[in-house]
């Protein structure tokens, strides 16, 4: 009987870190299984162990995933902005869910912070990306400006996610004006 073929997938450790992102938005942290994660990304079970240490390593993997690809389109259009003006505009962008506040960022950031509460390895995870968040800022605010305009972007946006009538986008302007002076 000729031996099983080994079946090429280069791709498959990134296909079980996406989808599990996946999962967690479905299920929680907590319904987070390496059977459902296989599932959903389509791997033998096994491959679960394969390519990771157990479900924290994946689980701050894929949280890593998350927090890096919202703060690329944080920082480019951030980036895309060539004055003042644009730099305002673009946070009201940010808060209004153009890139960051999708309701599955925001479903999988809330499971981050639980997540995170009890594990310093995904407290170093958000950290990260409270810099590169601030880091964008800066290219156009002072630093107590950025810092202060991060955690607007965070708040208003964990509200516009929940309130029955969140701020709309001229309030969420005015706001910006003022922080900025």
């Amino acid at each position: 009987m000729p031996a099983a073929q080994r079946r090429h997938d280069p791709d498959r450790r990134a296909r079980i870190v996406a989808a599990t992102l996946d999962v967690i938005a479905e299920f929680g942290v907590a319904g987070t299984t390496h059977r459902r994660v296989a599932a959903a990304a389509d791997v033998p079970l096994g491959s679960m162990t394969y390519h990771f240490s157990g479900m924290d390593a994946l689980l701050t993997e894929a949280f890593t995933l998350l927090a890096d690809t919202v703060s690329a389109r944080f920082t480019e259009r951030l980036a895309a902005a060539t004055g003042p003006e644009e730099a305002c505009e673009a946070v009201v962008d940010i808060v209004m869910g153009e890139g960051w506040a999708t309701p599955r960022n925001m479903l999988l950031t809330y499971e981050l912070y639980a997540f995170a509460a009890r594990r310093p390895a995904l407290q170093d995870v958000m950290r990260g990306w409270m810099r590169k968040s601030r880091v964008a800022l800066e290219q156009h605010f002072p630093p107590h400006t950025a810092r202060v305009l991060d955690a607007m972007i965070e708040g208003l946006s964990i509200h516009r996610s929940v309130d029955a009538r969140p701020a709309d986008r001229e309030e969420v302007r005015s706001v910006v004006r003022r922080l900025v002076g």
